[in-house]
């Protein structure tokens, strides 16, 4: 019987190029983080609106699928198409990209409000995903007029 000679480095190579190939690059999970968020003073006492934006790093796609906060019985997610704005259950955050709350576009409304929020107060929400685990985010209530492209 011939045998083959294969030195150790050539094996721990193809074992390496193998294990690569599958997924120990640790980009198959949804990687998020949430920046940019404000609430605008709201006008009326019982109704806000928040925006923020929510990137994904990671290779795998997840969904925003509820969002709850201490200063409102209820807040809903909206989307906003050809000005027509209508209630969603839940918005996807592509791997590798991101899902932004705007004014005019996909916005979040705060109902039921507990207390009226006030230019400098944060308010607390939690966002919870289809696949990953919720995230807390402190969002600051802006003038009522705040523009976020200006910071004013």
């Amino acid at each position: 019987m011939r045998r083959l000679a294969v030195p150790a480095a050539a094996l721990t190579g193809t074992l390496a190029l193998a294990l690569a190939g599958c997924g120990g690059s640790g980009d198959t999970k949804a990687r998020l983080s949430v920046g940019s968020s404000y609430m605008p003073q709201p006008v009326s006492a019982d109704m806000a609106a928040g925006f923020l934006t929510i990137t994904n790093e990671g290779g795998t796609k997840d969904e925003l699928t509820s969002v709850t906060s201490d200063i409102a019985g209820e807040v809903t997610m909206h989307d906003t198409v050809g000005g027509a704005m209508q209630e969603v259950t839940s918005l996807a955050v592509p791997a590798h990209g991101q899902l932004v709350f705007k004014s005019g576009g996909n916005h979040l409304m705060f109902e039921k409000l507990k207390r009226k929020p006030r230019r400098g107060d944060t308010v607390t929400l939690k966002l919870r995903f289809a696949n990953s685990g919720p995230v807390t985010v402190e969002m600051p209530v802006r003038s009522a007029t705040y523009n976020p492209s200006t910071g004013h």
